[in-house]
């Protein structure tokens, strides 16, 4: 014991005990993560199956399914004295949580007075929080024809409408307008004229003259002739931009701010209001031909007025249970090049863009959710101010990537309904 030499001997002695409790402590230990590990993962799978299963959710047979699909997927036998809770609410949306404990008996560190280790972990489904209101507001001006664009536009626009409808839970949860644009905006969903359409200018362009030469109401009187209006069943449907500042607002339509009719050339098919009939919206876009020239701000216009509550288009309610997305998609291959006052169809409208700047401005005040994609050409300074965001203005520089890009459109979507 004197001998300096050996005075390792005795601190190993003395060490020998702490450290083999150090290295016993590390297994059990080790034994609780892996087992806390399992239990998080089994837990995260019962959450989202449970979320999906909406006969458990409207029975309130949560607990018991909950246990049924846990007992599935956690086989460690290791872990006893299992138990799940289980907690779900829906209001303002879903939230489902489902916990369990445990206990995994020690080996090593029973010396020290610790018989178990507690296990324990947490997993939480949230949906529904948010509902979507979408306006696709797609160019169907002469120069989607070209290059592939409208067939391009076309696939892409439904596998966005596939997304959104795999989104909604709830056929509540996910609504989509359809709006078609060119010059003009098409109006007419049926036979029944809107109360809101104004008629006083297309009754001056379209009617008779008791003088034939002459087809307009101011030749015709001007030249000592009756002019008589068609009968208004032969308008096409498209209605111009309202009298400015209307044009880039949309307050309700009233005698001083209704919406001028106008026997475009060029009418595009009729837009669709906020539905969620998925079947009509694929038709929607079946439907859409290309031609006439480019306004775009009409066409983002109409898809405001989609997402607002009241006249002209009586969007469903929304309810004060919910949080609510509005979000309008605006499409375009070009330049503007008309509009009721300016252009002339062909080049580009300086004047006409102005007119989008100041609409761009007034949805984004809104709080709508504003993407635009740019097709080839067109004014990307415009388009790309116009966006919400810099992450929300894509740029393509040929239609193939129109797919890609409404894929990641409609990924961004459905992260804004759905979270977990």
């Amino acid at each position: 014991m004197r001998d300096r030499r050996a005075s390792v001997v005795p601190l190993f002695a003395l060490s020998i005990v702490p450290l083999t409790g150090l290295v016993g402590a590390a297994v059990d230990y080790s034994r609780a993560a892996s087992a806390r590990s399992a239990m998080q993962s089994a837990l995260d799978s019962t959450v989202l199956a449970l979320s999906k299963d909406k006969d458990a959710l409207a029975s309130g047979a949560i607990a018991a399914q909950a246990n049924v699909l846990f007992n599935a997927m956690f086989d460690r036998p290791d872990v006893q004295n299992v138990a799940l809770t289980t907690s779900y609410t829906n209001s303002k949306g879903s939230t489902l949580v489902v916990s369990g404990t445990g206990t995994v008996k020690t080996t090593f560190i029973t010396l020290m007075g610790f018989s178990e280790l507690p296990v324990a972990g947490s997993a939480t489904a949230v949906w529904g929080n948010t509902r979507l209101r979408v306006a696709l507001v797609l160019d169907n001006t002469g120069s989607m024809a070209s290059s592939g664009k409208m067939d391009a536009l076309k696939t892409a626009s439904k596998n966005l409408i596939t997304q959104l409808e795999g989104a909604a839970k709830d056929p509540e949860d996910v609504y989509v307008a359809i709006v078609p644009y060119s010059k003009d905006v098409n109006v007419k969903t049926g036979e029944t004229i809107p109360t809101w359409v104004d008629f006083s200018i297309w009754d001056t362009l379209n009617g008779t003259c008791t003088k034939t030469s002459y087809t307009t109401k101011a030749t015709c009187t001007g030249n000592g002739g009756k002019w008589t209006p068609k009968s208004h069943s032969a308008w096409n449907g498209c209605v111009m931009d309202r009298d400015q500042n209307w044009d880039v607002l949309v307050t309700a339509p009233e005698a001083s701010v209704a919406f001028p009719a106008e026997q475009y050339g060029y009418c595009t098919t009729a837009m669709l209001p906020l539905t969620n009939n998925w079947t009509a919206l694929r038709a929607k876009i079946d439907a859409m031909t290309p031609n006439g020239s480019t306004n775009n701000t009409i066409g983002l216009v109409w898809g405001w007025q989609a997402l607002t509550q009241g006249a002209p288009l009586n969007p469903p309610a929304k309810s004060a249970d919910y949080e609510y997305q509005d979000v309008i998609v605006l499409l375009t291959d070009g330049l503007n090049t008309q509009n009721r006052w300016n252009g002339n169809g062909s080049s580009q409208s300086t004047a006409v863009d102005a007119r989008t700047e100041k609409a761009c401005v007034n949805v984004k005040a809104a709080k709508i959710t504003l993407y635009t994609v740019l097709v080839m050409e067109g004014n990307a300074s415009l388009l790309q101010t116009c966006a919400s965001d810099s992450s929300r203005y894509f740029y393509l520089t040929a239609a193939n990537q129109l797919v890609t890009t409404f894929d990641a459109i409609g990924t961004q979507l459905t992260k804004l309904r759905l979270s977990k």
